[in-house]
Formats: structure tokens, sequence, C-alpha cells
């Protein structure tokens, strides 16, 4: 245990963020760094639980305080070690991750929980820094060739774990450029891309291979792939929007956010956007439709913008301030969030149903007509429902209408369908333990799960290509899934 009072000596303490009025004048990172001496404080809060819920909380099963530990002992070596045992990119969850696992944190119960978000971070860039983090190709190579499609979080998390196995990998991404979710879908200020390609460039140098402009069923034939490869892992995404088909859906200036926060990601990186095609929030009332973290990020996004005007909106009701009774302790908890892009100026409502979308004479946007609802349990059921509340219809302006109410499934046209895999009802990818209904091709990630956490994808990834290393060489020595001690009870 790092300090056995350490959890009544010393407070939780985060970071610092920016000033919010220069920050949006930029896309790097919102938070500053806090130091290694601070963060070895943080990490003397763990009380090294005989029961660590953190394990539990976390889908890495990150090995938390032992890491925690060595961070007090300032074995950053050792902490790294620990660290990389189960997660493949600190650096990204350390930046971008909800943190479940201090959720789960027994401290929580009555204090605030350890930071283990910023204490993994920060052992993430101080291995950088000391040159912790090297190549480590295999020493020798099976034979077998594994193909990846998709290089986001679980993509990336599959070639890592199939390359160190010994296979020759090859991921192909249909865009320009390799990262998927991390690369396109998160903006610069929560995660800034010289981050990824610093990881990109361990993993080249591993002997990973990466094709970009590679469209698998469309421009790269499904066949070919699956003659030239002993196994498939499908990692592809959940990437078809959910829509919101009312009266004035067509009218120009509705898009879904993802198409917003790629275009504005691929702009930062320098890439020119056909002057037709720019989406821009500047001196617009924008207006963002779904209260999640892809919401989240299109405020953050208008506001670097300068948009005139930033709403978001809720079909559900207001979450309260703390953990509510439904999700106790060591459950994920519903409580509401604020984030630093709300913090930056937003204008926030709950229990909002959008009922019409209102255009001009050319047929663009102008206003969107909204009503307040409200809802209500069937004590029979246990299901919920919402009726409108009379007497509330009005309208707002609005010249940029953002929908960020999540995804319904991957992109079937194309390679799922030349392929002839099974899919779900809900129209994931159909799996027995990550392995399709043909038997060399494998999948992970959102494509299986549907959407979900980059932490969750990571994990994915992990699970999938041990279990390819299982089909291919009928014995894996790669780390399965940590199972949780409720589970095992």
């Amino acid at each position: 245990m790092a300090d056995p009072k350490g959890f009544l000596k010393y407070d939780r303490e985060l970071p610092k963020s920016r000033d919010a009025k220069q920050r949006i004048k930029d896309y790097k990172e919102v938070y500053e760094d806090l130091n290694p001496a601070q963060t070895q404080q943080q990490a003397a809060r763990c009380m090294d639980c005989g029961t660590p819920f953190c394990h539990n909380g976390c889908p890495l099963g990150n090995i938390i305080p032992e890491f925690n530990d060595a961070v007090y002992r300032e074995d950053w070596a050792e902490a790294y070690q620990i660290l990389s045992e189960t997660n493949n990119f600190p650096e990204f969850t350390g930046r971008i991750c909800p943190a479940p696992c201090e959720a789960s944190c027994v401290l929580g119960i009555n204090r605030p929980p350890v930071a283990i978000e910023l204490i993994e971070k920060t052992i993430a860039e101080v291995a950088y820094e000391k040159g912790l983090v090297q190549p480590q190709p295999p020493v020798t190579r099976t034979g077998k060739k594994v193909a990846v499609v998709g290089s986001g979080p679980a993509g990336l998390a599959a070639a890592v774990q199939l390359n160190k196995a010994g296979h020759t990998v090859t991921v192909f991404e249909r865009n320009t450029r390799i990262g998927g979710l991390l690369r396109y879908g998160i903006p610069d200020f929560k995660l800034e891309k010289w981050v990824l390609d610093r990881r990109l460039q361990v993993m080249k140098a591993e002997g990973i291979r990466f094709k970009t402009n590679a469209n698998v069923g469309v421009n790269i034939d499904v066949n070919d792939l699956r003659r030239d490869y002993d196994a498939i892992v499908l990692c592809g995404g959940s990437t078809i929007p959910r829509d919101l088909p009312i009266e004035g859906r067509k009218l120009n200036g509705i898009h879904f956010a993802m198409d917003f926060l790629e275009q504005n990601n691929k702009r930062v990186a320098g890439d020119e956007i056909p002057e037709n095609e720019i989406l821009m929030a500047t001196d617009k009332n924008v207006v963002v439709i779904g209260g999640g973290d892809t919401g989240s990020d299109c405020v953050g996004t208008s506001n670097r913008h300068r948009a005139k005007s930033i709403t978001q909106i809720e079909l559900l009701a207001q979450p309260p301030d703390t953990r509510d009774e439904s999700t106790p302790w060591p459950l994920w908890p519903m409580q509401l969030r604020t984030s630093s892009s709300h913090e930056e100026g937003c204008d926030r409502h709950w229990a909002q149903l959008t009922k019409a979308f209102i255009g001009d004479a050319k047929g663009n946007l102008k206003a969107i007509q909204l009503v307040d609802i409200e809802w209500k349990k069937d004590e029979r059921t246990g299901r919920f429902s919402f009726k409108e509340i009379e007497g509330t219809e009005r309208e707002i302006p609005c010249e940029l209408a953002l929908l960020a109410i999540g995804y319904v499934h991957p992109q079937h046209e194309g390679m799922i369908e030349q392929l002839n895999i099974a899919l779900t009802k809900r129209g994931n990818v159909q799996d027995t333990e990550h392995q399709t209904n043909i038997d060399n091709i494998f999948v992970a990630g959102d494509m299986r799960r549907g959407q979900s956490l980059v932490v969750w994808a990571i994990s994915e990834g992990r699970e999938a290509a041990r279990r390819v290393d299982e089909y291919l060489m009928g014995v894996s020595m790669l780390e399965g899934k940590a199972v949780s001690f409720l589970e095992v009870a």
C-alpha cells in the first residue's frame, strides 16, 4: 500500500483547465498537465482495498492499486509495465475515458474517488519522456497473415496484440489517415493528434502495416482479402447515425454530428474542404440535438467557430446533481455531468421534444419547433414513457442543427453484405465470442456491441485478437479478458 493515511491526508486534485475565453481560440487540449510530484500525491490516496472494485469498473481490468503504489514510490518503469499489461493505449484513455473505474472506487463511497484517469495519463507521458515506450517487435513470426479492417481503437488494439503473437498484421482504413474515431470523431481539444501519431510510429516500428484509402468492399475486393489472409478482424465501428425523420428534415442546415466533427478535424489537420461542402457554425444559432458526449463535442467545436448562440437539447429528463439511488455504488452513476465544452458557453435543456424543422422560402433552416415533455413510469411494466405538456410549444431560431442522437448499427452495404456476415436483430454483426458465422472472420468493437466507449473498444480488440490467435495456433498466450470478481461470484 502506497501511504496508509494518504486518503486522509490529501484531497482529490485534478489538472486546471486553460481559461475558457482563451482556449476557444485554438484546438489545443483543454487541461494543463499535473506534474509527476502532484500525481504521486494523488496515487497516495489509493487505499489498496482488499476487494478493489475499480478492477470491476474498468472494462480493461487495469491493475490500478498496483500501479498507484509504483507511482507513489516513483518507480515509473514498473508503473508503466503494470499499466501496459492490460491497456495498449493509456495515453488515449488517460485523456478521453469517462473513468468508470473512478465511479467504482471504494474511496468514492464517502469521499472524492482516486484520480485514476489522471494517474494513468501521467504514467503514459512520463514513460514516453523517459524513453520507456519502445517498439517491441516479435522475436519470431508465425507465418500467418491477419487483416484488420478499421483503424479505430478496437482495430488498433487488435493489431497490436496479434502482432505481439507473431502474426503479420495489415490494418485497412478507408479514410486518408489512420485512427478512425480517435482521428476523426474526437476533437483535438480533447485528444491532440500528435498523441495518436506518436503511438502509430511505435506500432509501425513493431512491424504492423497500414493501408489508407482502402475501403474494403469498394476499392478492396473482399475475395482478395479472404484469399490473401488467414484471418480477418472486422473493426469498422457503428457508423450509421440515428436520424430524426420529422417535418422539415430535408431543409438545408441539418447535419449529422459526426459529419460536422469529422470535417472540422480534417480542417484542423490542414485538409482542404471543398467550398460547397463546408460546415461552419460561425455567426449561426446552433442547436445540438442530443445530450451525450458527441453533442458536447459539437458544442465545443461550435464555440471555436464563434457561433452566435449554442443550445443543446435532450429528450430525457435532467439527471440529479449527485448519484441517483437507481445507480448505487459501484455502478456507473446516473447524475448530471458538465463537460469543458459546456463551461465554454451553452444553453442546455432537458425533457424537450423536437417537433419540426422550420425553413425559409429558399429551403434553408431558420428555426426549430420544440415542446416540453413529462416522463412517467408505468408501475406495472417498469417502462417509462412521455407525454407532451400542453401550451409549451415554441420556436427557437436555428440556422444549423446537429443531430447527435446515436448510431443504429454498422454499415451493411459493401463489405458486410459481400462477405455474407450474419447480423443481429439490431443490425450489429452476430458472433460467438467474437467469431462470426464465417470461421476465419472475427469482429470487435462497436460493430459487435453497438456504440460504446473507447475503453470498451480497446477491450474488445484485445479479446478478439486472443480468439484469432487461438483459431490460428490452437492456443494463445495473449492476455484474455479480465474476469470480474462479481462475475465469478
